[in-house]
């Protein structure tokens, strides 16, 4: 029996991932319902005045949908170490890297995305300005998959561990504070009128960076944490 393609076995992992995903509707509302119920409260809290909330809009978006993203990132390979999948994906003769990076794009768009969708909204409600929305979009395109890369990797060291929720949360808080600075940095930018391609290229950079070291290092801490 000839072995699979290295294209046909990512379009399966990406596939399975998704169909369980899809089985698991709740675990995926969850997060969404979170970030619009931390939304709505801001304007209750700090009262109705523009102006202020106009100012804080895009810092509370991202860190609501970052916040929303750590809900989610404990059960990345929750579901696999559970059935032994896990020890048979790092048994089997595709690149382990490449499968996990499979594996953290069905996470990203099935946690991230649909926040990603919701922003707009969320940006609303807080009476963020339209010709703003773009750049909050933009920025989220890049700092979401930078924080699903980073957070697989930890999630990879912390495999089997009890309790890693909030260990992960300590741990992968303090990496994610750059991209939160460029990205509220970029919409801030935009807000007052100033170039705002900056703090953008610097996430797309460390996205870039991320993209290619984030997968292999995975990999070998998924095999440090399994041999253990």
């Amino acid at each position: 029996m000839s072995r699979p393609s290295l294209t046909t076995a990512c379009a399966a992992m990406l596939r399975r991932d998704l169909t369980l995903a899809w089985r698991r509707r709740g675990d995926i509302a969850m997060p969404v319902l979170y970030a619009l119920i931390v939304t709505m409260l801001f304007p209750f809290a700090l009262g109705p005045e523009d102006t202020l909330l106009q100012r804080i809009a895009g810092g509370v978006v991202l860190v609501t949908v970052l916040l929303a993203m750590l809900l989610a990132l404990d059960a990345m390979f929750a579901s696999d170490i559970e059935d032994g999948s896990l020890e048979q994906l790092v048994l089997a003769p595709q690149p382990l890297a490449l499968m996990l990076g499979m594996k953290i794009l069905a996470h990203w768009l099935t946690i991230a995305l649909p926040l990603i969708v919701i922003s707009p909204l969320m940006a609303a409600l807080l009476h963020l300005p339209a010709p703003v929305i773009p750049v909050l979009l933009l920025a989220l395109l890049l700092a979401t998959p930078l924080l699903s890369l980073l957070g697989a990797v930890l999630v990879a060291l912390t495999v089997g561990t009890r309790r890693s929720g909030m260990l992960l949360a300590l741990m992968l808080l303090p990496l994610c504070v750059p991209a939160v600075i460029f990205a509220a940095g970029a919409v801030a930018a935009a807000q007052q009128g100033l170039p705002w391609l900056a703090p953008i290229s610097w996430l797309a950079a460390a996205l870039v960076l991320a993209v290619v070291l984030a997968p292999l290092a995975c990999a070998a801490a998924l095999r440090i944490a399994l041999d253990s």
